[in-house]
């Protein structure tokens, strides 16, 4: 079929069953946005590049499909370069696809130039610049596949302007590449599976960390049999959290620098750790030495270049994680864990979470959250990055496994917005509720027009607490209470700037106002902005030493 190269990219993202995709519009991307203007692609204009690559991945994160975003040359380009990074951190499958100037002038610093896939290329699974027409249908198609197959990851194609507008008799946009050749079990598998099971059976302290491969592979029901089988306690990582059901009798919390201390003295004292989906972050382990010592530790991910990476392996179990759940449960026989469970349950009274007394408070907001919405079943949080980000970590209960969206691995403040819109859009019939702190709030807040200009029904809760609030704290425990740069004394009127994008919002104070913003917010039917101020001394604990181990706190005071 003759048609130009936009026109094929269009024919290609509709037989990869692409119906949404986030962008901003440039000069050398427009013959892709004429094309698109044909096409059943709903095409979602963001307020900045950032926030299209932010909104793909959180399209991905909550649906498990693609998500796309498009971008032009040059500042269009780079200014996808965080929301890339931060999908290549969290393993998140996206393909970015951008303009570049055409192909006689690559290399001649021509206006909006720039070498793209150089600069991506540390942070994409694979990139590619197209320059011959003939090869744009099998390299988007190879994108897909690479972004998808194996550990999921970020893929970029840069397509010169033209590219986009030569014609050419394509006669393979419907072809499918070849499948992939059926992963196969190592040889020594089996013998892999007994040895780690034989070690989970006799184990005294056992504990499985669910990380945020579980959920990448859809591996909720297969962690959440086998701890029950085998009645094994489980941690989760930040990324992790979802894995099992919030109320699962044998789910402890989130570990780590924030952890819950249930769930950290459980991974401390452990004699084996069954560690699905996790790379050993140094926010998990704290000294990774200490961590693994006198433990056995039976890692299992997808992707064998993490195995031995950060901690050592006494089992490394490569390969799709339901089907090593499945025969772990298989082969694994529950051991006589009474005085373990007795002893986790004893971490559970000592250490119940609590809040500041008659105070609105962020573990007070969460928990409130928790009784308006039915424990999450119907919801998909997501969270920008810092205080408020452990807070809902912490205490929200989380009704699925593609329920809680956060910036782990990169850390990206103004993150959750944008990644709200895109989780709306991928779950319509989910209600998305957005918490965000009022530093990051003010880098990406202007994707409110993009709530507005979709009608989405997003909750965006700020907590204002008049700093960079995890910044404030680092400072209070390591820099002598030395507040450089991480106090925001002069006030922003987060109602009036919801307001402006001609979205319902509502600044409180106290409990009662925010119940009943809340309530309304929950059963009206459009989006809303709750500012929700809270004390600047309010921190996060407990926090463990950074570089310490898990059972070693920092009192840190309010």
């Amino acid at each position: 079929m003759l048609m130009t190269g936009a026109q094929a990219i269009v024919a290609c993202l509709v037989n990869q069953g692409v119906d949404t995709v986030f962008g901003y519009p440039g000069g050398t991307i427009l013959p892709l946005y004429d094309a698109l203007y044909d096409s059943s692609i709903h095409h979602v204009l963001t307020v900045h590049e950032q926030g299209a690559a932010h909104a793909a991945d959180g399209y991905a994160r909550a649906s498990g499909r693609v998500g796309v975003c498009i971008a032009t040359s040059g500042p269009g380009a780079t200014n996808l370069v965080t929301g890339l990074a931060n999908a290549f951190m969290d393993s998140v499958p996206v393909v970015a696809i951008t303009g570049q100037v055409q192909t006689s002038l690559i290399g001649r610093d021509a206006f909006q130039e720039i070498d793209i896939t150089g600069i991506t290329m540390p942070i994409t699974k694979h990139n590619f610049l197209v320059k011959d027409i003939s090869k744009l249908p099998e390299t988007i198609k190879r994108a897909f596949r690479i972004a998808q197959s194996g550990r999921p990851g970020p893929v970029l194609v840069d397509i010169p302007r033209d590219i986009q507008t030569d014609q050419y008799q394509f006669d393979d946009l419907d072809d499918e590449l070849p499948k992939l050749a059926a992963s196969r079990q190592p040889p020594d598998f089996e013998e892999l599976i007994a040895k780690a099971a034989a070690a989970v059976s006799t184990a005294e302290r056992p504990v499985i960390v669910a990380g945020g491969g579980v959920i990448n592979a859809n591996a909720g029901e297969a962690i959440t049999r086998f701890s029950e089988q085998c009645g094994l306690p489980v941690v989760t990582t930040l990324m992790g959290i979802g894995s099992l059901p919030p109320k699962h009798p044998n789910l402890l919390g989130m570990t780590g620098l924030h952890g819950v201390k249930p769930a950290n003295h459980a991974v401390h004292a452990a004699d084996v750790l069954i560690v699905a989906g996790s790379r050993f972050s140094d926010r998990i382990t704290g000294d990774r030495a200490r961590y693994a010592a006198g433990k056995t530790v039976i890692h299992i991910d997808i992707d064998p270049a993490e195995l031995h990476k950060n901690v050592d392996a006494s089992v490394a179990l490569v390969g799709e994680m339901n089907t090593i759940l499945e025969a772990l449960s298989q082969a694994a026989k529950p051991g006589n864990w009474t005085a373990w469970w007795a002893t986790i349950n004893e971490w559970r009274e000592a250490y119940k979470p609590s809040g500041p007394e008659d105070e609105l408070s962020a573990y007070w907001i969460m928990n409130e959250l928790n009784r308006q919405t039915g424990g999450g079943r119907d919801v998909i949080y997501v969270t920008d990055v810092g205080q408020h980000q452990m807070w809902a970590a912490q205490f929200l209960d989380v009704g699925g496994s593609r329920g809680f969206l956060s910036s782990g691995g990169l850390g990206a403040m103004g993150f959750g917005l944008p990644a709200a819109v895109g989780a709306q859009l991928a779950v319509p019939h989910k209600r998305v509720i957005h918490i965000a702190g009022d530093g990051g709030y003010k880098m990406t807040g202007c994707e409110l027009y993009t709530v507005a200009a979709e009608k989405l029904p997003v909750i965006s809760i700020v907590i204002n607490n008049n700093s960079l609030g995890m910044v404030r704290q680092l400072q209070q425990c390591y820099c002598n209470k030395r507040y450089s740069a991480s106090l925001l004394p002069t006030p922003v009127d987060f109602t009036s700037f919801g307001r402006a994008f001609g979205i319902p919002a509502v600044t409180v104070n106290t409990r009662q106002e925010f119940a009943d913003a809340f309530t309304h917010a929950w059963k009206g039917g459009g989006p809303a902005l709750i500012a929700v101020n809270i004390a600047t001394a309010h921190v996060v604990t407990p926090m463990i030493n950074l570089g310490g181990t898990l059972d070693a706190y920092i009192d840190v005071e309010e």
